[in-house]
């Protein structure tokens, strides 16, 4: 993720796109394809927001992206039909999780949501006393209650898309009065009530669900719980929010003072503003609320801003950056602090966790992409390529190596960056072939040929330590597999899911990358694709290739 303490300068905007892939109105110089290894990914269709409901805000937030996928109907309610597939909640919990716990990652581009036609001219204008409280509404008859949405904000609204429609324009707009929303995350294992998070510039927090807000036609959010109201507990800009895994409805709430909250659904929305003052603005720690009221916890992490929080798969982790530059990973249930590092300059401003929580990526205004290793509790390796501040990272979960098989012990990971360079960047990690730099002895080859290794790998960092960032010649670098530029503007996040790659800028503009093999005769079932390419696996597994694709 990407928070809007990042520069506000901006390219120009680029004209506006079409429905379909075949009349994209592209700027010169975009291609509207790029090239990997195992074929050519292709941009699909765009989504974006109507240019006409803007506020004059709108350039002070970056707009984020959340993907949300709605189950079935409950069991009493009316079956209607739809052609977007069916997803099973054990890997939707996965295939949500690599990114913090940002959203459904499934996706089905044959047919659309059941949605109907755009409604997007219903912006209802919402304030800090603008929400109601009620569940009945006018229903939306065109709403099956199931599908792929695309949940983003732009200046003072959110919008909500339906991913599987080739309406370029959203189908619901909510529009705040009083603040901007900066961030949202969706967790596709609600069992029931509110799913959907969304945190303001003023502090204040809302949740709701999902379905709830697009089976109503109305001008307002249904049945929202609002949290910190009017800043009661921290009246600073809200960075980052996710969703706990496995954790019955707990969530977490970033701020731009250092601090972050953590939250139940299940309690009473009421703030308690009762912690106690925070003695040393550089040191960690955790109070508790006194009461039964949220937010339940207050962890002070550092001075300045938290820009980006993300959880481990299995909520045991928590990885925070901020405006000092540090990475820190906590366990969550025992409050404590496990390891982090600075980067080499400036402030980190985004973080992702690998599916089976074993590396950490972390990216900011050094243009440098970095490793983390949990196991070593150090950078592993850098990567280098973007020409400007890197504001996305995320790992690839649905993607294997060609010519992979299980037999093979060679683990390799893709993942992706973006940056304000309008730039995305695909790399290749493969562990075993990362050359560990060797200490070079007095008078020895610069090539690192000989001599011990480095002291940067004689063991791993004691728990609980904050390292200082490390020399460059010390840490193995990779270089990018795939640079393609993607938008005219700084772009501010990037999404995998099982049949694409979604691309965002910071005014709004999102696109849709067909990975090769799958386009519009695409026919295979998703969820038996997604079962054996995640819920039957942790790590992914096969040879990288070594060529290094440019467009």
């Amino acid at each position: 993720m990407m928070n809007s303490g990042i520069s506000s300068n901006s390219m120009s905007s680029s004209s506006a796109p079409g429905n379909n892939s075949s009349n994209n109105a592209q700027s010169p110089g975009l291609k509207t394809y790029f090239k990997t290894p195992e074929g050519r990914y292709k941009l699909q269709y765009e989504k974006t927001h109507p240019a006409g409901l803007l506020h004059y805000a709108h350039g002070k937030t970056v707009t984020q992206v959340t993907l949300a996928h709605l189950k079935d109907k409950p069991a009493h309610a009316q079956p209607q039909s739809s052609s977007s597939f069916g997803v099973t909640s054990g890997v939707r919990s996965a295939a949500a999780r690599f990114l913090g716990g940002n959203g459904s990652k499934t996706l089905s581009f044959v047919g659309g949501n059941g949605g109907g036609k755009s409604i997007s001219g219903l912006s209802g204008r919402v304030g800090s006393f603008g929400v109601s409280s009620s569940s009945s509404s006018v229903g939306n008859s065109n709403f099956d209650g199931k599908g792929t949405y695309l949940v983003f904000n732009v200046g003072d609204a959110i919008f909500i898309s339906d991913l599987n429609s080739r309406d370029k324009d959203p189908i619901k707009s909510i529009h705040f009065s009083n603040s901007n929303p900066v961030c949202h995350a969706f967790d596709p294992d609600a069992k029931e009530g509110h799913d959907l998070l969304i945190g303001l510039n003023s502090g204040d927090v809302y949740s709701v669900s999902l379905r709830q807000q697009l089976q109503d036609v109305g001008k307002k959010l249904i049945g929202a719980q609002h949290y910190n109201k009017d800043g009661v507990v921290n009246n600073s800009r809200c960075t980052s929010i996710a969703w706990v895994p496995n954790s019955d409805g707990a969530f977490v709430v970033a701020h731009a003072d250092g601090n972050f909250y953590v939250y139940d659904k299940s309690k009473d929305g009421s703030a308690d503003p009762s912690f106690p003052i925070i003695k040393d603005q550089t040191q960690f720690s955790v109070s508790h609320a006194r009461y039964s009221k949220n937010p339940i916890a207050r962890w002070h992490i550092c001075q300045g801003s938290i820009n980006s929080i993300a959880i481990s798969n299995d909520g045991a982790y928590i990885a925070t950056v901020g405006r000092d530059g540090y990475l820190r990973v906590f366990d969550y249930k025992n409050e404590q602090l496990i390891c982090g590092g600075k980067s080499y300059y400036g402030a980190l401003l985004c973080c992702a966790w690998s599916m089976d929580g074993k590396y950490i990526l972390t990216g900011g205004e050094d243009d440098l992409v970095q490793v983390w290793s949990m196991e070593e509790r150090k950078v592993v390796a850098w990567g280098e390529g973007h020409n400007s501040w890197v504001s996305g990272v995320a790992f690839d979960s649905y993607w294997s190596a060609p010519n992979s098989d299980a037999t093979d012990e060679n683990v390799v990971y893709r993942f992706g960056s973006v940056g304000q360079d309008t730039q995305l960047l695909l790399w290749d990690l493969e562990m075993d072939e990362i050359v560990v730099p060797m200490r070079r002895p007095p008078g020895g080859s610069p090539t690192f040929s000989t001599g011990s290794q480095s002291s940067h790998w004689d063991n791993a960092c004691p728990v609980g330590t904050l390292q200082p960032a490390p020399s460059m010649r010390d840490i193995p670098k990779i270089s990018p597999l795939v640079t393609h530029r993607v938008h005219t503007e700084p772009l501010s996040g990037l999404t995998f899911t099982h049949e694409s790659v979604l691309t965002v800028c910071r005014e709004g503009h999102i696109k849709i990358w067909m990975r090769p093999g799958f386009g519009e005769s695409q026919s295979s079932n998703s969820d038996s694709l997604l079962s054996s390419s995640l819920k039957e696996k942790t790590s992914l597994s096969g040879k990288t290739l070594s060529s290094n694709y440019k467009q």
